[in-house]
């Protein structure tokens, strides 16, 4: 049957439409893994458009952080389903759903799909960068922070990193984080000064490459150092999303070798402005997470 007339029928998200979500984001040349799918079925809530012959054609995600927001991520439809008003259907479930809730909505648009977010009626807020790193060689040029130590992610940081990302994210977001320290751990960084953690990193593998983030930095040239140890830690190919205010970051980065991939722009749905303080925010966890 021709996809322009084929039925589809709509239904939640489960593990059996793993696979399925898999082709969707290999398709779009997207870097989540099996590990991502099945990370944000268990935190949040999915919705899919499958063919008749179950092929999953069209598919969503609300990732709840506390009791104010949640994301929404995994806004995907396979391309010979496309310009069929699919990515629209599956936003108005999506924002029909948290509506009912009183959340509000935040999501990272690519170029690809903002205009139809607009449409939609969100927001633009900030933005960031990905940056891709090919191969990766010794870290330059960050700057020697007086006093700071780098070490590896302990147990009994719990407590001080969360009360650093609180203000920055502007919800709890432990169980995400939590999952990431596990996934990656040798990404799982902080920057202790003065007795106290002024800086954390973390990291998780993908498809494509692995993603560092979210870095959470009271100052960019802590954040650097931080970057630094993580970048002879983990393997290329990898991918950082920047946060456009913070520059310095960004040039830095592009002196190690990064090159600038794509942009995202931050937008919003029932609310003013995007939650948290993205002055603290280096590089977010990545547009499907916040």
């Amino acid at each position: 049957m021709n996809p322009d007339t084929a039925p589809v029928h709509e239904h939640e998200l489960g593990e059996r439409h793993i696979a399925g979500a898999m082709l969707l984001s290999r398709a779009a040349n997207w870097n989540q893994c099996e590990a991502d799918w099945r990370m944000m079925l268990r935190l949040g809530q999915g919705w899919g458009l499958s063919a008749a012959d179950g092929t999953l054609v069209a598919s969503i995600i609300v990732l709840p952080y506390g009791d104010a927001f949640a994301w929404m991520s995994m806004v995907l439809v396979s391309p010979e389903h496309r310009r069929h008003g699919y990515a629209s259907r599956m936003l108005r479930r999506a924002l029909a759903h948290l509506q009912s809730r009183g959340f509000a909505a935040v999501l990272d648009a690519t170029p690809a799909g903002h205009e139809v977010y607009l449409q939609e009626g969100l927001r633009d807020t900030w933005g960031f960068q990905r940056h891709a790193l090919a191969e990766a060689r010794p870290a330059s040029d960050a700057q020697d922070v007086p006093g700071l130590k780098l070490r590896s992610l302990a147990e009994r940081d719990w407590a001080q990193v969360l009360a650093l990302d609180l203000p920055a994210f502007g919800a709890s977001r432990e169980d995400l984080l939590r999952s990431l320290c596990a996934r990656l751990p040798e990404a799982a960084l902080v920057a202790e000064r003065g007795g106290r953690i002024c800086a954390y990193l973390l990291g998780r593998e993908g498809r494509e490459a692995h993603q560092l983030g979210p870095l959470v930095a009271e100052d960019q040239a802590v954040a650097q150092a931080l970057l630094s140890c993580a970048l002879a830690r983990v393997a290329a190919p990898l991918y950082l999303d920047i946060v456009d205010r913070q520059a310095e970051l960004r040039d830095w980065a592009l002196k190690q070798g990064f090159k600038v991939q794509r942009p995202f722009t931050r937008m919003v749905y029932g609310t003013e402005r995007a939650p948290g303080d993205n002055r603290t925010v280096m590089l977010a966890a990545g547009p499907e997470l916040g």
